[in-house]
């Protein structure tokens, strides 16, 4: 049975919080793990949320900053000394390609685990697989950064009664969806289509289009709200987004399920940012995202 959800691993700015850890957010899809920005302290969040190496495949990191990538070094040894059976790839800007390396190496260690580096350099496609397609888009920071799409393929949907209608029963049923025909009966005859589902990862940016592009008709958006909107001012200066602008985006890109993270240790009250988020009249599923919490993709309509 396919899984899709995602693990929250830690969701502070910067400065890390009693209460909240660097960032690290793991996306389960269909059999795959994708680990995007693991901060400092990823691998023991790992442990607490029942995340092993083992379900890794991907490494997204969208900029070097220390609270987004920090924890590579731990992730990566980690990788190794359970000798992870497949390959592992690492997707992050290629301008920080030194700072990849350093982390990488950053200790002695035994290479056991195929690791491919595939660095970013512009918008676009990453990898295409089976169930879904992993793209890239430029964001607005201080220093290069990228946000993360994953797209499911577009399918069909069987619908029981025409298929009934025509008289297809059993295997011909899988028949039919192998090869689109069956004697004068199409698929097209017996399904509807069925929109893929969509995933984003937006961190460290201010507004931009690449921050719309990404955020368009997702299922569920992971996009950062460093700021409340009172403090606007100090997202543009710093690169950040507020939670209204973060929700803004959301709701004029209908969103399903809008994630808020990357919070700044400056902010007491989380209830703020759902309170402002509502207030730019974002009016899907919201979540206030705290550590080790458990999201599934929402079901399709």
């Amino acid at each position: 049975m396919s899984v899709r959800e995602l693990v929250v691993l830690g969701t502070a700015s910067q400065v890390p919080t009693r209460h909240r850890n660097h960032n690290g957010y793991l996306l389960r899809w269909d059999g795959e793990g994708l680990l995007f920005d693991p901060g400092e302290g990823t691998q023991r969040q790992m442990l607490r949320a029942g995340v092993a190496a083992h379900d890794l495949n991907r490494i997204c990191v969208t900029h070097f900053h220390g609270d987004h990538c920090l924890g590579l070094a731990g992730v990566i040894q980690r990788i190794n000394l359970d000798q992870v059976p497949h390959e592992v790839t690492a997707h992050y800007p290629r301008s920080g390609q030194r700072f990849f390396d350093r982390l990488r190496y950053a200790t002695a260690y035994r290479e056991t685990v195929g690791l491919t580096e595939a660095p970013v350099a512009a918008d676009g496609i990453l990898a295409v697989t089976r169930s879904y397609t992993l793209e890239a888009r430029r964001l607005s920071h201080p220093v290069e950064s990228y946000g993360y799409r994953l797209i499911e393929p577009d399918g069909r949907r069987m619908l029981p009664d025409r298929l009934a209608a025509h008289g297809v029963r059993g295997p011909d049923v899988g028949r039919l969806q192998r090869e689109g025909r069956l004697g004068d009966v199409t698929l097209e005859d017996v399904s509807e289509a069925r929109r893929g589902q969509r995933f984003a990862f937006v961190m460290d940016t201010r507004l931009c289009d690449g921050v719309h592009a990404l955020a368009e008709g997702c299922d569920l958006l992971v996009i950062e709200s460093t700021f409340l909107d009172e403090d606007v001012e100090l997202a543009i200066e710093h690169g950040h987004l507020t939670a209204g602008q973060a929700a803004a985006v959301a709701r004029d890109a209908g969103v399903r399920h809008l994630v808020l993270t990357h919070f700044s240790q400056r902010y007491t009250d989380p209830g703020e940012f759902e309170r402002q988020a509502r207030a730019a009249g974002f009016t899907g599923e919201l979540t206030v995202a705290y550590d080790l919490l458990r999201l599934p993709v929402p079901k399709r309509r």
